[in-house]
């Protein structure tokens, strides 16, 4: 009966064991935001704050292009830095299975089969035995998270999955934007290659008829040179666009997904409208931005880190258990065997560890002083990345308007020059001069088109556009 007492004093005091267990407190520091001082409105934003923001809209309403659409809808199926991303967030996801696993009950099993041979001493010299063994056992461990080193150890795998998350809806954001600015930049190349061979044609036009007075006798060799000169210029100009053209097509190829090839075109440069962009309020610039969200699960990582530190300081308690058994078949005798169990706990804590632990607190709390400092960058980037989009916006609408009245201006006098040029009243380098002033100011406003584009894009990835979209969503344009 005694040994049926004393297991029962065993077991009783193992249930006590785990009830205080149970009672466990969670070291280090729980997470708190830092406080952000942050503007009340955006640099260069006119008028009272929105209610909605220009970030709400999802991405297909913006770029109202449906070969624009058909790219991006591509490059979310294909790009590659998507599907890096994704595989880093099943990663990152299995992490928090290792990391939560620790609190878990671990189970396993060992065997073995050997033949051992002893010697002992005998009285008439030394005698020898030979045994055949198989012996096998059945192991349990459980460490109490007593001080919260496996719960703080999750918290932070759990946090770097959000992270993972967190980039690869940036990198959507981000593959968007860079798919829509390149095929602006397309259409702006395909407009100054317009304008290039219109004015290549002129040139041209212009060669020949030198050309046929100088032979005519009717005038010197100087006007043939001079317009000869523009006309290889153009020319020259004409063969860069076309590669330009094919590079960015290349690029664009390369984004959405596949091998270079040509890119269909849509709605051209001059024809691209642009929504209303309000920007909304400066407050929900911190729930909206990719960035900003990440670099918060990178500080609440950092800050269960500091926790498993600190508790590294503390003993670890566990439970275990072993049951097993060994068979014995000696070479000249009785085979037999026996089985055995144990139940108990542990406790494993440092005493002296040459300032390893300490060392490793410091490190954990300087990164955390490191994620703060990162997050408010983050912040204040996004805020100047705002402000630049829409100082951009504003500019670019007197720019635009600007150069529209000067190449009008210029056309209407190159028609002018040409009508004096027929009516015998001045020579035609007046022509020449007034093409020659014209074709520059309409590059300069295609340029200038496409610049208001960019700026469109930059404010909506500025503000965290389509930050309410699920994964799914981003991939279905309505």
């Amino acid at each position: 009966m005694k040994p049926r007492s004393s297991a029962r004093r065993s077991t009783t005091g193992l249930l006590v064991f785990m009830s205080l267990c149970s009672t466990a407190c969670t070291v280090g520091p729980d997470y708190k935001p830092p406080q952000v001082a942050q503007p009340q409105d955006f640099r260069n934003h006119i008028g009272p704050a929105e209610a909605t923001s220009f970030a709400d809209v999802p991405w297909w309403q913006v770029f109202n292009d449906r070969s624009l659409q058909t790219l991006i809808t591509e490059g979310l199926n294909n790009n590659y830095d998507l599907a890096i991303a994704a595989s880093r967030i099943e990663q990152a996801r299995a992490l928090v299975g290792v990391a939560r696993s620790e609190g878990l009950p671990q189970i396993g099993y060992e065997g073995g089969v050997g033949v051992e041979k002893t010697f002992s001493s005998q009285p008439d010299g030394f005698g020898t035995a030979k045994f055949f063994g198989v012996r096998g056992a059945l192991n349990f461990a459980w460490e109490i998270d007593l001080w919260g080193r496996i719960k703080r150890s999750t918290e932070a795998a759990r946090a770097n999955l959000f992270t993972q998350e967190e980039i690869r809806r940036g990198v959507m954001l981000t593959l968007v934007s860079d798919i829509a600015s390149g095929y602006f930049r397309l259409l702006s190349l395909d407009r100054e290659l317009a304008i290039a061979n219109e004015s290549n044609a002129t040139y041209k036009k212009t060669l020949d008829l030198f050309t046929a007075r100088y032979e005519g006798g009717k005038d010197s060799r100087l006007p043939v040179e001079r317009t000869e000169a523009a006309y290889k210029a153009s020319n020259a100009r004409v063969a860069d666009l076309n590669r330009e053209i094919a590079q960015q097509e290349n690029a664009l190829s390369i984004l959405v997904g596949g091998y270079p090839q040509p890119i269909t075109r849509g709605v051209t440069l001059t024809e691209q409208t642009m929504p209303t962009m309000p920007v909304g309020q400066t407050t929900d610039l911190l729930r909206r931005r990719p960035d900003i969200r990440a670099a918060e699960q990178v500080m609440i990582r950092a800050n269960a880190e500091v926790g498993v530190a600190v508790a590294n300081f503390y003993p670890r308690i566990g439970l275990g258990a072993l049951f097993g058994g060994i068979h014995v078949d000696p070479e000249n005798g009785v085979s037999g065997g026996f089985s055995f169990w144990q139940v108990g706990a542990s406790l494993l804590g440092p005493i002296f560890t040459g300032g390893r632990l300490k060392s490793i607190y410091e490190q954990r709390k300087a990164f955390w002083d490191e994620s703060v400092a990162q997050y408010r960058k983050t912040i204040q980037i996004a805020f100047r990345e705002t402000s630049d989009a829409l100082v951009a916006q504003q500019t670019l609408v007197g720019r635009r308007s600007a150069l529209e009245a000067q190449v009008a201006a210029l056309r209407k006098s190159a028609d002018l020059a040409l009508a004096r040029y027929d009516a015998g009243r001045s020579s035609y380098f007046e022509v020449l001069e007034a093409q020659q002033q014209l074709f520059p100011a309409e590059d300069e406003l295609a340029q200038t088109q496409q610049s208001q584009l960019q700026a469109m894009v930059d404010l909506y990835k500025a503000l965290g556009g389509g930050w309410n979209l699920t994964n799914d969503q981003w991939n279905r344009p309505s």
